[in-house]
């Protein structure tokens, strides 16, 4: 049985006043469902306050991510080394990294590596856009994905994938959850090619984009789905308690 799995992306809002504030809401509650793993992905500048109010319950923290080098001249980067005793997981390969920034399989690749090394556990995002999607092409595109992210990968590394279309997310367009569980199926296939069946089967994957509370059980009542990785319904305290008591209650 794979362990339920909930992760907030908070993106590029809050200040770390807003931050607290937001963690005040939702805390008492969603400290109460210890039998599903919560992380909040809060900004860089959030990280410490955050994990201080964290710091006596089981809720993880996570950033939402850093570069592949240790030190250096790299202006702006955030590295694992400066993580690593701030939180224990890291939001990498995410679909506004590789679209924004220009990020490709081999840099997340080395900062997959990088994070496993610093002793962080990835949350390793994948996804195709509409014009994939449309093109019957998703299953190159994340087959591609997930091979070039993870070479060179141990199998035993406790990585977390996120799947997460790029058509669906914070476009309220949600994929359907009988298709999202049949895509995470093809992708867990493609796990077993690269690590093993049973390597595969105990891997968790989660489903992203436009996950409200509104959809939560659609999603999670599936069989492949093992948890969701929230992005704008994490910045409302009461959906996104919500979303983890349903997921509870589902898993359980």
């Amino acid at each position: 049985m794979r362990r339920p799995f909930i992760a907030a992306n908070w993106k590029m809002n809050t200040t770390v006043d807003e931050a607290v504030s937001l963690v005040n809401q939702m805390l008492q509650e969603l400290n109460g469902f210890n039998s599903v793993d919560r992380v909040l992905c809060p900004p860089f500048i959030s990280l410490q306050a955050v994990g201080n109010m964290l710091k006596r319950t089981e809720i993880g923290l996570g950033a939402q991510n850093m570069y592949f080098k240790e030190k250096g001249a790299f202006t702006g980067e955030v590295s694992p080394l400066m993580l690593k005793d701030l939180c224990g997981y890291v939001i990498l390969g995410h679909s506004e990294r590789r679209q924004y920034f220009a990020e490709t399989d081999a840099l997340i690749n080395q900062k997959i590596k990088a994070a496993l090394t610093a002793g962080l556990i990835p949350i390793f995002c994948i996804g195709e856009s509409l014009e994939q999607n449309e093109a019957g092409k998703t299953g190159d595109v994340l087959s591609v994905q997930v091979k070039g992210g993870l070479a060179g990968v141990d199998a035993d590394d406790g990585i977390v994938i996120a799947y997460e279309p790029i058509w669906a997310i914070g476009t309220g367009r949600a994929a359907t959850g009988i298709k999202a569980d049949s895509t995470i199926g093809f992708i867990r296939d493609t796990l077993g090619s690269i690590w093993g069946k049973d390597r595969a089967d105990s891997t968790r994957i989660l489903y992203g984009g436009s996950v409200t509370g509104a959809n939560i059980e659609e999603f999670i009542k599936q069989p492949q789905i093992d948890g969701a990785l929230v992005g704008g319904a994490s910045l409302k305290a009461a959906e996104f308690v919500s979303i983890v008591r349903q997921t509870a209650l589902v898993k359980s």
